[in-house]
């Protein structure tokens, strides 16, 4: 008797649809066939101790079970399920009508329960796209794929509930999510907020500026500095998610099986911190069978690298290209697949290897050169795709006590948002902008015209400051994120001035 169950293989953030064909004829061997890895091999072992616990019987029969499209790698646990049901349906120890109305994903633990599973959102979408009523998986992702509108979702925690189901059409309870109520109810769920934040004005500044535009920033300061503590509170200040960014970013999540169990939604926007000994696949991507890594699983939040020079060169090179492309391509012999990496760059370093150059009260022990030579750790194509360099400079202990606290991140959240709204409706023509630090130089001569005053300014500064060629172009996209915080149209001359103060690292006489 051949039997039909439907289930899904995700390839990149999204999924695709796998027909599990399960035969049974007379015989006794058991064929698993249609590029399965070891762990949807090993799925017989597993089958045949959950059938015999929760009263079944594994049948004495050829079992030929096809996973089509057979030209497909199937990775995981998560096919135990469908087979689980396909084999006790071929051997009419099941019967339903509803097997072809329903995808169901889980994978099985020995006495029958269900344990979760990875891609519940890319498996949800597609399962809808594909005409299916619903979706049955375990308990644990039935929030998470919920969130698709249009979709019954129905979340077991053992196998016999799903045959139960299948078998007598019974009234389980369909898990419906407010995806809205979740965007608002986490709002201002942030740990860290700017008011804990003690002086350091100008760099709270800084910050604001780079959140309004979306600009990458480097903090260079002494340990002590202020630098990660800053960098922490840089998502409560940035624009809430939208509906949308909320529901790539938990795809992402959800492939690489970082979204915390019983979770539906990612509403807040990422923190990563890698260490510096993180390897090229770990941060751009990659491994054997391709998964997200933390430039994808920063996306449209803050990826923070502390002590950058530390980082492998080959580690921050491979990251160049994506942070053009805001998006990153992982190719090997027989799958591509493409991960989205649209992310703020928040770097930190140390100015020299004691890390006291340029402090106010400590003597820098660095011999001659030394500094330069550690700057020039970070190539200068990446230093290139970076708008504001930041000095940070310690507050001392005496002013600690009796500094005020700062202004609060909702605050200055309300004024990043305004920003955001006003280039939203600047770009609202180009597909691929977004937000200033998006602009091409074709689109600078578009919308950021200077006057006399801020060419001569300008060509001042590159001047006297010996700033390279390359710093023009990020000074006036700064300039124009300046004056949307502070609702001109025309990018004044105090702008460009407090943007020029951001390109430190490209003057020639830095570290010398």
């Amino acid at each position: 008797m051949l039997v039909k169950t439907y289930g899904s293989a995700i390839q990149g953030i999204d999924a695709i649809m796998i027909t599990i064909e399960v035969n049974a004829i007379g015989g006794s061997k058991f064929h698993l066939v249609g590029l399965p890895d070891n762990a949807v091999k090993e799925s017989q072992h597993r089958l045949v101790a959950a059938l015999w616990n929760i009263g079944y019987r594994y049948p004495g029969k050829r079992i030929t079970i096809n996973l089509a499209p057979a030209d497909i790698k199937k990775e995981g646990s998560a096919y135990d399920l469908p087979i689980a049901i396909g084999i006790l349906a071929a051997s009419a120890q099941v019967e339903s009508d509803l097997l072809d109305q329903y995808m169901m994903m889980g994978e099985l633990s020995l006495d029958g329960s269900l344990n979760p599973v990875r891609g519940a959102l890319p498996m949800a979408l597609m399962a809808k796209e594909s005409g299916f009523k619903g979706l049955i998986l375990p308990e644990e992702n039935a929030g998470e794929a919920a969130i698709v509108e249009g979709l019954e979702v129905y979340g077991f925690k053992h196998m016999l509930e799903v045959i139960s189901f299948l078998e007598h059409n019974s009234n389980a309870e369909r898990i419906v999510v407010d995806v809205r109520e979740k965007l608002s109810e986490t709002l201002d769920r942030y740990t860290f907020d700017f008011e804990d934040v003690k002086g350091q004005e100008n760099i709270k500044r800084a910050l604001e500026i780079a959140a309004a535009g979306g600009h990458n920033v480097i903090m260079i300061g002494p340990p002590g500095s202020g630098k990660t503590m800053l960098a922490k509170r840089l998502p409560s200040i940035l624009p809430p998610m939208t509906l949308q960014e909320a529901l790539e970013t938990t795809k992402i999540h959800s492939v690489a099986g970082t979204l915390p169990l019983g979770s539906s939604l990612v509403t807040i926007r990422p923190y990563r911190s890698p260490h510096h000994t993180i390897s090229d696949a770990g941060l751009v991507g990659g491994g054997t069978y391709p998964q997200p890594g933390e430039i994808s699983l920063a996306q449209n939040g803050v990826l923070f690298l502390d002590e950058l020079p530390e980082f492998k060169r080959s580690v921050l090179e491979v990251m160049r290209q994506p942070m053009e492309d805001r998006v990153v391509t992982i190719s090997r012999a027989r799958v591509s697949v493409e991960y989205p990496a649209s992310f703020m760059l928040v770097a930190a370093m140390n100015p020299c290897p004691c890390g006291y150059y340029n402090h106010p009260e400590k003597a820098c022990v660095c011999s001659p050169g030394i500094v330069k030579s550690y700057l020039n750790k970070i190539s200068g194509p990446l230093m290139d795709r970076i708008d504001l360099h930041v000095e940070v400079t310690p507050v001392p202990v005496k002013d600690l006590a009796n500094t005020p606290a700062g202004e609060k991140s909702t605050d200055v959240r309300d004024r990043v948002i305004k920003a955001r709204e006003i280039q939203q409706e600047r770009f609202k023509d180009h597909d691929k902008i977004y937000n200033n630090a998006q602009m091409s130089s074709k689109d600078l001569v578009t919308y950021c015209q200077l006057d006399e005053q801020g060419i001569t300014l300008l060509k001042t500064a590159m001047e006297k400051l010996s700033m390279s060629a390359r710093a023009y172009d990020r000074i006036i996209k700064v300039a124009r994120t300046i004056a949307d915080l502070d609702g001109e149209e025309k990018i004044g001359s105090e702008h460009l001035a407090e943007a020029i103060q951001y390109r430190s690292l490209d003057r020639e006489s830095w570290g010398t």
